[in-house]
C-alpha cells in the first residue's frame, strides 16, 4: 500500500485510526483468512494474490471448476470494496452512528451467518468472508495517521521496512514509531491467523463467530470518541 514518507502525521487521531482499534481489526483479519483456508476448502478470504496464483494454475490446466473456487472470492472482494465505498458516500455524515461502525455491523452479521453454513456451502461461506474482509480493508485504511491494511501484510511489511530504513539513515523518532505501527499490525495479524487456524481445525465452522467478537470490540471502542 502506497505511503508518502514525508506526509505529516495527523495531530488528532480518530478512534477508528487508533492503534488499539487496529489491533482487534488485524486479529480478526488474520482469523478470517485462516478460517476459510483451513475449514472452507483451502481458499483464502483476503490473500487475493494467492487466490490469483492458484486460480490461474487451475485454469491453465483446464481445471475450470477448481479455478472458479478462487475466482468467486476474488470477485466478492472487489464487490466488498465497492459496497464499502458506497456506504461511506451515503452515510459519511451520519450523526447517530459512525459510517465505519455501520460497516462493522454488516461484517459481524455476515460472519454470524457464515458460522451456520454447512460444508456443502463452503464456496458461499468463502465468498461472504471475502466480501466482509474487503469492506474492512476499504473502511479502515489508517493507523495513527499512516496508511495500512488490517487484513493483509504485504503493504504493511513494505511500509514498515521502508520506515525502519529511513530511521537508520535519518534517526528521526517519527520514523521508528511508524515502523513499529506497521510491524505491530503484522504481529497481531499473525496472532489472529494462528489462533484462527488452530481453532478452526479443532472446532470447525462456528469459530468464525470469534472473529465477529473481535470486530465487536473495535465497534465499541469507536464510541469512546463520542464520549471523549
Amino acid at each position: 500500500m502506497a505511503l508518502n514518507q514525508n506526509e505529516p502525521r495527523s495531530t488528532k487521531v480518530q478512534m477508528s485510526e487508533a492503534f488499539i482499534t487496529s489491533v482487534f481489526l488485524a486479529l480478526s483479519g488474520g482469523f478470517q483468512d485462516a478460517y476459510t483456508y483451513f475449514t472452507r476448502d483451502g481458499v483464502f478470504s483476503n490473500a487475493q494474490t494467492g487466490n490469483v496464483v492458484l486460480m490461474s494454475q487451475h485454469f491453465m490446466m483446464g481445471e475450470w471448476s477448481e479455478g472458479l473456487r478462487y475466482l468467486f472470492p476474488l470477485l466478492a472482494f472487489a464487490v466488498g470494496v465497492f459496497v464499502a465505498e458506497r456506504i461511506q458516500g451515503s452515510f459519511k455524515y451520519a450523526r447517530k452512528l459512525h459510517w465505519r461502525q455501520s460497516v462493522l455491523l454488516c461484517e459481524m452479521a455476515i460472519l454470524v451467518f457464515v458460522g451456520f453454513l454447512p460444508e456443502n456451502l463452503n464456496m458461499a461461506a468463502t465468498v461472504l468472508v471475502s466480501f466482509s474482509c474487503a469492506m474492512q480493508v476499504q473502511t479502515f485504511r489508517k493507523v495513527g495517521g499512516y496508511s495500512y491494511a488490517s487484513t493483509m501484510c504485504i503493504g504493511n511489511l513494505r511500509s514498515g521496512t521502508a520506515a525502519f530504513s529511513l530511521y537508520l539513515r535519518e534517526k528521526r523518532p517519527e520514523q521508528i514509531r511508524q515502523a513499529l505501527y506497521y510491524f505491530g499490525i503484522i504481529l497481531f495479524f499473525a496472532v489472529g491467523a494462528g489462533i484462527g487456524g488452530n481453532l478452526s481445525v479443532r472446532y470447525g465452522f462456528h469459530v468464525i463467530w470469534i472473529s465477529g467478537g473481535l470486530l465487536l470490540i473495535s465497534f465499541l471502542l469507536m464510541f469512546l470518541e463520542k464520549i471523549r
